[in-house]
């Protein structure tokens, strides 16, 4: 089941769209749901449901939307995307998470496999364009430039198959996952289009207790931003790898964020790495020597280390 959240902020669930009412949703309140950015279909829905098998599900129309439906209480999780294997990271996402009062509690990290969907009966030599999310048009330049079609870019991967399919466009085609063609009635013409084989997303599960759930037992990982007011990065770089170091405790991750959260700091780096601050000593003296000469520090979520690459069949 689906729920549509509006962007703007929590407790505007429009019920003439699809939407439910909250005492309708206490009904079913053994079960969590996942706030994502996108309609049904799209990669962060199943992102969702892989990380809360049997989940109720709740599109809003952006990121922040999900995030607020969580701090509000309409949703129980939020599902963000924060790196690629062909992008990098998606730092703005981090921008979000620090502006709002949420916890990471789980990581997943999903296979995508972008198919090319059209209406039934299209073929490919009758294509004049194709939509879909720009990171996806981007993901998949070779292929498109060798279809010679013109690329518009819309919200969502999911929603430019929705959009084919209410406007039952035939010169078109969306690019988005095998699902979301299932979803409004559009069949995959191509598979695989995307410029580079091996290519995963992976996601973080908020929540506002940031409790880990699934995966309670697995080896510990955390994630904290960490911003410095002068100008040496160097001496900020060697003093987050001294403290560390020094512990024995592996990073996992070290990149340098730009975001209008922390734009009052000169230098600002995401840091993930092995271990939570919540159980062991070694990494809580390492978070402390941090912030001893750091001019702000943020965990942003202990939870359970997961390596495993999903939707790979």
């Amino acid at each position: 089941m689906a729920l549509t959240h509006g962007g703007n902020g929590a407790g505007n669930l429009d019920k003439h769209r699809g939407g439910v009412k909250r005492e309708e949703r206490e009904m079913w309140n053994e079960k969590w749901w996942v706030a994502y950015q996108g309609v049904p279909g799209a990669y962060s829905e199943l992102a969702a449901r892989t990380a809360c098998p049997g989940c109720f599900t709740l599109p809003c129309r952006t990121l922040t939307g999900a995030v607020l439906a969580v701090e509000s209480g309409e949703a129980d999780r939020a599902v963000l995307p924060v790196e690629s294997t062909m992008d990098g990271t998606a730092l703005r996402n981090y921008d979000i998470l620090l502006r709002h009062d949420v916890r990471v509690a789980r990581e997943i990290t999903l296979f995508v496999r972008y198919c090319l969907l059209a209406l039934p009966g299209v073929r490919k030599a009758g294509l004049r364009r194709v939509m879909s999310h720009p990171v996806a048009l981007a993901h998949c330049g070779r292929a498109l430039a060798r279809l010679g079609v013109d690329r518009e870019p819309v919200e969502d991967t999911a929603g430019a198959v929705r959009l084919l399919s209410t406007r039952r466009m035939f010169d078109a085609a969306a690019i988005a996952s095998a699902r979301a063609g299932e979803i409004y009635g559009l069949d995959v013409i191509d598979e695989g289009v995307q410029d580079e084989a091996w290519n995963t997303t992976r996601f973080l599960i908020v929540s506002r207790d940031g409790e880990v759930g699934a995966g309670a037992r697995a080896p510990k990982k955390t994630s904290m931003v960490v911003a410095h007011a002068g100008d040496d990065a160097m001496a900020m770089l060697r003093r987050v790898l001294s403290a560390f170091a020094s512990r024995g405790v592996n990073l996992t991750k070290l990149e340098w964020l730009k975001g209008r959260r922390l734009r009052v700091f000169a230098r600002v780096m995401v840091v993930d790495f092995e271990g939570s601050v919540e159980e062991e000593e070694n990494v809580r003296e390492a978070v402390k020597e941090v912030e001893e000469s750091a001019a702000f520090v943020r965990v942003l979520g202990c939870y359970a280390s997961d390596r495993t690459v999903y939707n790979l069949e």
